[in-house]
């Protein structure tokens, strides 16, 4: 018995435990980085630990700084984005995994390898459309463009889930007289509430977490998202490390909230999409 103890903590317990060490210290790192007071900042001594905690640099950063524009900005592009990816997402998923047409097969690769098309490849023509459209500098060109990473994910994603689902439940509501959409909406929407909130978490991640398109997009101070608004807190040489990982902490408190209360289903839903996908 006692082999099998050390056997099983050598094996399994302290690799999780660095593990969760390797993950965990930069963000603790960030937490107490963002309640020391500026000389604690530069001080060698107990760098891991915070003699006097203050809020300075959140106070800082919340009066000197538009952030809460910037977390406005995020909230807005992100819930918009992962609503309309989930909408396209069901519908497209549902067609290509349940409808017959010809080339139902290859149009789910190609949505998969949508998704791999690198972000640097279409800011510049984007941005030619969007300026002939008078969508720059708005909101709309942000959710537009992250839409063209979170819908071929969120479809990928939502076509394995549905295929889970087997195809008699559906066919019963049919002869029940149900048409093809009364079936998805009422039968396998219902049945596929992990794939649905693993898809919208990823794709209100992926909108929250956006630089280049912002970057390039949006001139307004306001109206930047938080990722951009980030990086304007270096001013030069100068890096104000206070208000840089307290905009980090707060930054991260929407997405440690989402995955803390959806983490269960994130984890059935893209288990279940990616051995049937």
């Amino acid at each position: 018995m006692l082999r099998w103890y050390v056997s099983r903590t050598l094996t399994l317990y302290l690799p999780l435990a660095l593990f969760a060490l390797i993950t965990l210290l930069p963000f603790y790192w960030m937490l107490i980085t963002s309640l020391k007071r500026d000389q604690e900042l530069y001080s060698f001594d107990d760098p891991l630990w915070v003699k006097r905690p203050t809020l300075m640099s959140y106070a800082r950063l919340l009066s000197t700084t538009p952030f809460v524009h910037w977390f406005k900005s995020s909230a807005i592009v992100a819930l918009t984005s992962a609503t309309i990816a989930l909408l396209i997402g069901a519908l497209a998923g549902f067609a290509i995994a349940r409808l017959r047409f010809p080339g139902r097969y290859h149009l789910s690769q190609t949505v998969l390898l949508t998704y791999l098309v690198p972000q640097t490849l279409l800011f510049i023509p984007m941005y030619d459309i969007f300026y002939r459209l008078r969508w720059l500098d708005t909101y709309l060109s942000l959710i537009m463009s992250s839409l063209t990473f979170v819908v071929p994910f969120a479809t990928w994603l939502l076509i394995g889930y549905f295929r889970s689902i087997p195809k008699e439940i559906e066919e019963c509501a049919q002869i029940d007289g149900a048409t093809k959409l009364q079936t998805l909406w009422r039968i396998v929407l219902p049945l596929s509430a992990p794939g649905l909130v693993s898809a919208g978490l990823f794709a209100f991640t992926q909108a929250w977490n956006m630089f280049i398109y912002p970057l390039v997009f949006i001139s307004s101070p306001e109206k930047k998202t938080i990722p951009v608004g980030i990086s304007a807190l270096q001013m030069g040489d100068v890096f104000l490390w206070g208000q840089l990982m307290a905009a980090g902490v707060l930054a991260s408190v929407p997405l440690v909230v989402f995955y803390t209360f959806f983490q269960r289903y994130m984890v059935e839903g893209l288990t279940a999409g990616a051995v049937k996908g």
